[in-house]
């Protein structure tokens, strides 16, 4: 399946989301989420790169950790999106590292 597939059954999908309002907020909403699952990809291969690499992110709002939790109902997570992990990556330690930075500023205007 190729990257043009993908894109728009996941665009298929969101435009059956009531909550979801036109294109825009749709490109939006995917933006940040192949943003956290890219992130998540690359973690992986810094910490193997690196033993003294350190994550930005605290476990509970890695990509891997709340992205598949099929225990959530569709309030719930997002309640957890709005009012946990969008404003948890809004007040990273930009001190920490540069993926800190980068994080935080993809994050600030969510």
């Amino acid at each position: 399946m190729n990257i043009t597939t993908i894109i728009r059954s996941i665009r298929d999908i969101m435009r059956k989301d009531s909550g979801v309002d036109g294109d825009a907020q749709r490109i939006s909403q995917l933006v940040w989420m192949l943003f956290l699952k890219i992130f998540s990809d690359k973690e992986e291969l810094w910490k193997k790169e690196s033993k003294s690499y350190i994550s930005p992110i605290d476990d509970k709002y890695k990509w891997n950790n709340w992205a598949h939790n099929n225990e959530m109902d569709s309030i719930e997570l997002i309640t957890f999106l709005n009012d946990d992990l969008f404003p948890n990556f809004k007040r990273l330690n930009i001190e920490l590292n540069a993926q800190a930075k980068i994080v935080r500023s993809v994050f600030e205007d969510t």
